[in-house]
């Protein structure tokens, strides 16, 4: 009876192979761990191995390697749900007999089976090789030759991190097996394949092509093969880029090119390899016959070749990982200069980076240097684990820390999502000291406020003033002249004039000082601006104006504070010459009212039309010039806007919202 070991996690495969085959003949043993195999069995107790692994990855090559090591001479059949030619090739390159795909299909099994019980017995009756010395065993498989002791490292090579001892070791190995004499390897700089590679200089000259260095020798001295290169622009280089095949020497294609026989003599060599990492050329490896003197077969050298591709593929990975290892160097550096705390949080919660300020601002103790997520207190720790579960953006807000002194910090969250992700991979949690900044913004607030404060004291002093110079001039013609009726009335009207002035004053102070409106009442627009006009008129009697209102036809009305919207538009209509009123309803659906403003002056110019509501902003030489501005503050009040058009006459618009909003919403 045959014995099967089948290596697989879950027992259906080798319950289904079980099932498939005849019991009487076969005996299915199921294991889930591979090492496992090797301690359980020696030579001849197993006839097969079958083994269950998806070639997507190296963990079933190394599982291979293993099998291959303990039961040299046992068959190994795989089935695999899914394969990556890649490691489909490593697999037959290690010996595997057979890649099968599920279901098991118990009469192509059985055959197969039959089938590699046949070959071992062949290889068994086969006479010793004529190198072989008299009496010796004849070679069950080629695994058990040199040639299968490459095979089996060819797969160790491309994990290697350090090109340099990679190299060394492989030339050293190659002289091991296979006795080569005289070996040299030369490459490309990893900067060379950074962007697509020219082999040819641009127009202008400003970029060489690629000069191949020597990497790695054996048996050739340093001090010639440190100076010796190869270019693509002729030679060696030129031949296996174009061609991308091995090229020995005393071919016709290397004797027709001097640079070719050249570099060959110089060299000392025999064979030149092409190195290739499945996408481009990245060197070429020199090799001299054996010690004996005798030459490299064609079979050996084929073998060579797809062992120096995996060769490429680790050197590949060597200068990836170089220029990985190099951009986070860079990286911490530059992060460790920042003033801000910089903290990389993965989705398990371990740090990924921590600058030299969050470590300094978060660790527990002076004698600690690992950090980790606990060390972060629970308000910032809780923020950042909900946006690593939910990918959300928290709003950016400030906070104190523990042992902080005084100190305010700015928090800003970010996490890193890629694209079609459902959650993000890590989070960035970053702190920026802003106590310094809030001191200079509140002082600059208050220096700013205190030229406001100034300001304001000059500008009421002098409009105080040139309102009081008129009483006082009035008192006294009103104590020389009090019985001449002619002079009591001009002095009256005088009088009238700097009390009203004063008493405007005074009232566009209280709305600039009011946080918000007192009594809310359903206004009829067409009253109101009459009683506007005939306000604006009571302030300014003497001045020619009249109102000309249009409306459309259209009985509007607002929810607004009766007194403060006339004294608004008051403002706007001292000059007036037409007034226009209309409701718009905007692409959102809201409804606006807008009550147009046309004065009879000469306009505003740019500057005027974007300074006109700034404080004391006037080109006059009387006023405040705080008209404009109080305008502004009662209509911004009842949540509308002010619009001051660039254009002659000057026209001013209010934006209302139309009738039907809640009082209450509008008295908050």
């Amino acid at each position: 009876m045959k014995n099967l070991v089948v290596i697989a996690q879950q027992p259906g495969l080798a319950q289904a192979i079980r099932a498939g085959l005849d019991t009487s003949e076969y005996r299915v043993l199921h294991h889930t761990d591979a090492w496992a195999v090797g301690p359980l069995f020696t030579q001849g107790m197993v006839d097969a191995i079958i083994l269950d692994a998806d070639l997507t990855n190296v963990r079933p090559i190394r599982a291979i390697e293993h099998l291959r090591h303990a039961l040299a001479g046992c068959p190994v059949i795989i089935y695999a749900t899914a394969t990556q030619w890649e490691w489909e090739e490593e697999a037959y390159l290690l010996g595997v007999d057979y890649i099968l795909t599920k279901p098991v299909r118990a009469r192509l099994l059985t055959s197969l089976l039959e089938r590699s019980r046949q070959k071992d017995q062949r290889q068994a009756t086969l006479p010793p090789t004529v190198s072989s010395p008299p009496g010796a065993a004849p070679a069950a498989r080629t695994n058990d030759s040199p040639l299968g002791a490459l095979r089996d490292i060819s797969g160790i090579l491309s994990h290697s991190l350090q090109t340099e001892g990679l190299l060394r070791e492989f030339l050293q190995l190659l002289r091991e097996i296979l006795g080569v004499n005289r070996a040299a390897i030369f490459l490309r700089r990893a900067s060379d394949l950074q962007s697509p590679l020219s082999l040819s200089a641009p127009p202008g000259g400003d970029r060489k092509p690629p000069v191949l260095h020597a990497a790695c020798a054996l048996g050739i001295a340093p001090q010639f093969i440190e100076h010796f290169a190869l270019s693509f622009k002729g030679g060696m280089g030129a031949h296996l880029q174009r061609h991308g095949r091995i090229l020995r020497q005393g071919t016709a294609e290397a004797a027709s090119d001097p640079d070719i026989a050249r570099e060959f003599e110089l060299l000392g060599a025999q064979v030149a390899i092409p190195i290739f990492d499945r996408e481009s050329l990245l060197g070429i490896a020199v090799f001299d016959g054996r010690l004996t003197g005798e030459l490299f077969g064609s079979e050996e050298l084929s073998l060579v070749f797809h062992l120096l591709e995996e060769l490429g593929l680790a050197i590949r990975n060597t200068w990836l990982h170089d220029a990985l290892a190099s951009q986070h160097g860079m990286m911490r550096d530059t992060l460790d200069q920042l003033g801000s705390a910089v903290i990389v949080v993965a989705r398990d919660l371990s740090i990924l980076q921590a600058n030299t300020t969050a470590r300094s601002l978060f660790r527990r103790s002076a004698t600690a240097t690992a950090f980790s997520f606990a060390d972060l207190p629970q308000s910032l720790g809780s923020k950042v684990f909900e946006s690593l579960q939910t990918g959300g953006t928290p709003a950016i807000t400030r906070c104190r820390l523990p042992g902080a002194a005084d100190a305010v910090f700015r928090v800003t969250i970010k996490p890193f999502q890629r694209q079609g992700a459902a959650t993000p991979e890590a989070v960035l949690l970053l702190l920026t000291d802003v106590t310094q900044a809030d001191q200079a913004q509140r002082m600059e607030v208050e220096a700013a406020n205190l030229r406001l404060v100034r300001k304001m004291a000059e500008q009421l002093a002098h409009e105080i003033g040139n309102s009081l110079v008129p009483l006082s001039t009035s008192q006294q013609l009103l104590a020389g002249e009090a019985d001449n009726s002619v002079v009591r009335q001009e002095v009256t009207g005088i009088m009238g004039d700097s009390v009203r002035r004063i008493t405007r004053l005074a009232r566009q102070m209280q709305y600039l000082s009011r946080d918000g409106l007192r009594r809310v009442e359903k206004v009829p627009i067409a009253q109101l601006i009459e009683d506007a006009f005939t306000e604006a008129h009571a302030e300014s009697p003497r001045t020619e104006a009249r109102l000309q209102y249009e409306s459309g036809g259209q009985p509007l009305t607002l929810m607004a504070e009766r007194a403060g919207l006339k004294h608004a538009l008051a403002e706007v209509l001292l000059n007036a010459l037409q007034v226009t009123s209309a409701i718009e309803t905007h692409p959102d659906g809201s409804r606006w009212v807008r009550i147009s403003v046309r004065d009879a002056g000469g306009g505003f110019d740019h500057e005027s039309a974007v300074h006109a509501t700034e404080p004391f902003y006037s080109k006059r030489t009387v006023g405040l010039g705080l008209g404009l501005t109080v305008t502004q503050k009662i209509v911004e009040l009842h949540r509308g806007r002010l619009e001051v058009q660039h254009s002659a006459p000057g026209t001013v618009s209010i934006m209302l919202p139309a009738g039907g909003t809640d009082a209450e919403e509008i008295a908050e």
